[in-house]
């Protein structure tokens, strides 16, 4: 293990720190009683305080438990926008014992199946404006019971904030036999057994796509999640007077953790945002003196190109930080112009339950991983002999930390693959290519894998080219990213259709906007008479994309 990041390790830190086997719901709780009074959840101005908080989620796993049949171990989905039906439906299902799903909300009916097949889930937690999709799901999967919550409801106090359409047009929730309203659901009496799952228990089955046809759920139990809160409260400046500007999805495990699960363990004040609004975030961090944000550099850029954005005070915030792509250097000397501090990046993963490196606080280095954390062993191997290299020599990163995953939900070989024991220990082989410097501080380099990073948003072309072999005209395809315009990458659809069948680029485009998520959607189809294939007969997705990168 590499120390060379201790020479630069915080003083006031320990390198070292004791993990508590809780289960996530009695933070909650806790800070219930504690805190009975004092403000949990801002909704563009509607507040929930932590005992009304508290009282709703029991009420929920009431329902759950006692109507739904959930028991301890089953999983259930959650597929919403942030929201405090959410929050709700999150602790509760903790609360009953039983696992998590978070699904993208974005989802079609195409890729939700796999989700609820996958995990064996009968009921689903969803938004209003995506009962149409669940319902084709009711017989054709386990798929029995629907809860499902308009946004709205949870505001009822009047605002002067910017409420996102998917809010405001949220349709009405019209129940059926298999259909049930949110808010009915709430009336229901408290559960009455107690929450017992700890520690290794299952907590959360978060999918990640790979270079399989169907997205992999990683396991993360309790003790992930708890470890990986507690590591980013003992290494930031956080306490319990923090005022969190949580606007990161809440279904991506950065989201859930930092701004839904921690700041609750804190005790700490959510100012929830359903979806990204750079007036509205302003508004909310001006008025409010937010101090916390953690977030994804394109929500930065996005706010710091509004008109007039000098005009509101983000001086309030004293914690800002996040991954999933580099923070360009130009973005990040304007940010620390108008907040007075500085962007602080990070590195992490869903099977890490979000981050385990983050950049030191006033010694920083841009589009940089950072440093490992707490207990966090990173090393750089040759991916080929399995040999750890040394400063400045580019490897695949593996790492393990109180944070890892427990490994890939009903899939052993996968699980397998994506562990090596090195140097007596069992580390993740996370497929990105990077290095570290003489100071111990990590960069990445490249990525093993095929992903395409939309705006933030990790695109795996497996899952594309699957969905797009479900269309009739589409004999094959091959899915690789574009870089023709100012926004980084986007997809690209390179596609043979079958004889005699005609298709426009538009026409495809409009059939995968109905059958996939909108950020997965290619902005580029070319359509070709045939791609080219390596010797075993595999279309040769690398010859496209180098031809593509080269152009």
């Amino acid at each position: 293990m590499s120390t060379l990041h201790f020479q630069h390790w915080p003083r006031h830190l320990s390198k070292n720190l004791s993990y508590p086997q809780t289960g996530l719901y009695e933070h909650l709780a806790t800070n219930a009683q504690r805190y009975p009074n004092k403000i949990a959840v801002n909704y563009y101005g509607s507040q929930v305080d932590y005992a009304t908080l508290n009282e709703r989620v029991n009420k929920f796993a009431g329902y759950l438990q006692q109507q739904a049949h959930v028991k301890a171990g089953d999983r259930v989905v959650i597929s919403m926008q942030n929201s405090v039906s959410f929050i709700i439906a999150y602790y509760a299902i903790l609360r009953c014992d039983a696992v998590v799903v978070p699904v993208n909300p974005m989802n079609k009916a195409l890729e939700l199946e796999w989700y609820v097949a996958d995990t064996e889930s009968k009921v689903a937690v969803i938004g209003s404006e995506l009962v149409g999709e669940f319902e084709t799901l009711l017989g054709k999967t386990c798929l029995e019971k629907i809860i499902a919550a308009r946004y709205g409801d949870d505001i009822f106090t009047p605002t002067q904030f910017v409420i996102p359409e998917t809010v405001v047009q949220a349709p009405v929730v019209t129940e059926t036999e298999s259909v049930t309203d949110m808010q009915a659901a709430l009336q229901h009496p408290a559960i009455e057994t107690e929450a017992t799952r700890a520690g290794e228990d299952l907590a959360v089955i978060l999918y990640t796509s790979g270079t399989t046809a169907h997205p992999k759920g990683c396991m993360l139990s309790h003790r992930a999640l708890v470890a990986q809160i507690l590591t980013q409260i003992n290494w930031s400046p956080w306490n319990n007077t923090a005022k969190v500007l949580s606007v990161t999805p809440f279904f991506h495990v950065t989201g859930m953790i930092n701004a839904m699960c921690l700041p609750i363990w804190l005790g700490a004040t959510s100012f929830l945002m359903t979806r990204w609004d750079r007036l509205c975030a302003a508004q909310v961090v001006d008025m409010h003196g937010l101090t916390h944000w953690c977030c994804i550099p394109t929500m930065v850029v996005d706010l710091l190109a509004m008109p007039d954005v000098n005009k509101f005070n983000f001086k309030s915030f004293t914690h800002v930080y996040g991954g999933g792509t580099g923070m360009p250097h130009a973005i990040a000397q304007d940010f620390e112009t108008l907040t007075g501090i500085e962007f602080i990046e990070g590195w992490g993963m869903t099977e890490m339950a979000a981050g385990v490196h983050l950049n030191p606080y006033g010694r920083g280095k841009r589009q940089c991983l950072g440093v490992p954390l707490f207990d966090v062993d990173t090393r750089i191997i040759d991916p080929e002999t399995g040999k750890e290299l040394d400063v400045r020599q580019n490897g695949e990163i593996i790492s393990t930390s109180p944070c890892l995953f427990s490994g890939y939900w009903k899939n052993p070989e996968a699980t397998e693959a994506s562990f090596i024991e090195h140097d007596g220990k069992r580390f993740f082989k996370t497929g990105d290519v990077g290095y570290f410097d003489e100071e111990g501080y990590f960069f990445m380099a490249d990525r093993l894998k095929r992903m395409i990073n939309v705006s933030g948003y990790k695109v795996w072309p497996s899952e594309v080219e699957s969905i797009l072999y479900q269309n009739a005209k589409v004999l094959e395809n091959c899915i690789i990213p574009c870089n023709k315009n100012d926004r980084g990458e986007t997809v690209k659809a390179i596609v043979v259709l079958k004889a005699d069948q005609m298709m426009t680029e538009d026409e495809l485009r409009q059939w995968c906007r109905e059958n996939m998520s909108a950020y997965k959607v290619p902005k580029v189809v070319e359509f070709t008479n045939e791609l080219p294939k390596t010797a075993s007969g595999k279309i040769n997705w690398r010859l496209l994309q180098d031809k593509e990168m080269s152009a």
